[in-house]
């Protein structure tokens, strides 16, 4: 069977989570300390702080916005449904967007549909890696008051005019699930510009303690912490950090391999008409987190269909991006019309890609698209 994806792990992260565990650091250290401040370097923010995945992320970011009850945030539907929950966890209302369906993404054009004013944020998601056009949706919002937070989960790698996407992010929330590029297992990074922020977090990620549990043990002497505000558990620790370290060092490469097998993928899909495939935006680039495809209005199967004719032929592709507004968790949640979004919720699927997918695996897995879709197959 072709996979989706397998994360990219090996004999060093092995070593680094075995030397974090001999070093007697189990829990959140000086690993996690070290792998903030690397991520922060590799993505051009003045901050991070470690979490343990990029839901938490977006929850410590909403909570730093004092987001709550009465407040609406705005957020794409068509995102993985933590997106929204996120919004939910701090007792105020998701308000649906909808996407771009070149990008997948939100613009101004379609944020600027369901602004109130009670829009409090919006959650302007880089999604499956793309980069959504920063500047456009923050001109929108800057003069209301609305601050753009970015959920990143996907987007360790990709860029934005030139620099880093979440640079120069008022928030961004990072994942490093194993889906992503570089993974921890579980785990999440927030960033931003902000010191204040960025101390709040680390605050609110360990209950609220006055002092970490790392400066209590490096401090000396009898340190007595104190408890500031209602938080949350929510550290990453030294093991996952430490495998982090590890996986950054890979990332350019990682990113380099996903767009190499991203461009033969579209060489051998050019002659498949009517479908779509993901591509770099006018205004970055994106890191290929996954490689989906929107089938054809005329196909002569249902997505569901393709995917199980490709599962016959041993490939593992996936339905593509979900549809928040059409889950059961959110049924009767009132949102203004989404046709984009629901045209490629039901019509998109995500190709396997990872960075040891072979060249005669990438045909086979064109070749059962193609099938599917009664076309010829790729010349051998």
């Amino acid at each position: 069977m072709i996979p989706v994806m397998k994360p990219w792990l090996g004999e060093e992260e092995a070593r680094a989570a075995s030397d974090a565990v001999l070093s007697g650091w189990v829990a959140q250290g000086p690993k996690v300390a070290a792998f903030e401040d690397a991520f922060a370097r590799r993505v051009a923010a003045l901050h991070a702080v470690a979490l343990s995945s990029c839901t938490t992320a977006l929850h410590v970011a909403l909570h730093l916005l004092d987001v709550g009850p009465g407040d609406e945030v705005v957020v794409p539907s068509l995102s993985f449904i933590a997106t929204a929950n996120a919004v939910r966890y701090c007792g105020a209302t998701p308000v649906f967007a909808d996407v771009e369906p070149e990008t997948g993404n939100l613009s101004a054009a379609t944020v600027g549909q369901v602004l109130t004013e009670r829009t409090k944020a919006v959650l302007l998601v880089h999604q499956a890696g793309v980069p959504a056009d920063v500047e456009q949706v923050r001109a929108l919002c800057r003069p209301r008051g609305v601050t753009v937070v970015e959920d990143a989960a996907c987007a360790a790698g990709s860029t934005y005019r030139g620099v880093p996407v979440g640079a120069d992010a008022e928030l961004a929330a990072w994942s490093f699930h194993p889906r992503k590029l570089i993974t921890t297992g579980e785990g999440g990074m927030l960033t931003t510009n902000h010191e204040q922020w960025a101390v709040r977090g680390r605050r609110l990620r360990e209950h609220g303690m006055s002092v970490s549990a790392a400066e209590r043990h490096s401090g000396g002497g009898a340190v007595v912490e104190s408890y500031l505000e209602t938080a949350f558990n929510y550290r990453m620790t030294d093991i996952q950090a430490a495998v982090g370290l590890v996986q950054l060092t890979k990332l350019d490469a990682i990113v380099r391999r996903r767009r190499e097998l991203a461009a033969r993928y579209h060489e051998l899909l050019v002659d498949v008409p009517g479908l779509r495939a993901v591509t770099d935006p006018e205004h970055g680039t994106t890191n290929y987190q996954s490689f989906w495809v929107v089938l054809p209005e005329d196909a002569p199967l249902s997505r569901n269909e393709v995917l199980a004719r490709l599962a016959e032929r041993g490939v593992s592709a996936r339905r593509g991006i979900m549809a928040s507004h059409l889950e059961p968790a959110y049924a009767g949640h009132p949102h203004v019309d989404l046709p984009v979004t629901e045209a490629f919720t039901s019509r998109s699927l995500i190709l396997p890609l990872y960075h040891d997918l072979g060249e005669a695996d990438q045909r086979t897995v064109v070749d059962g698209l193609k099938a599917a879709l009664d076309l010829p197959l790729v010349s051998r």
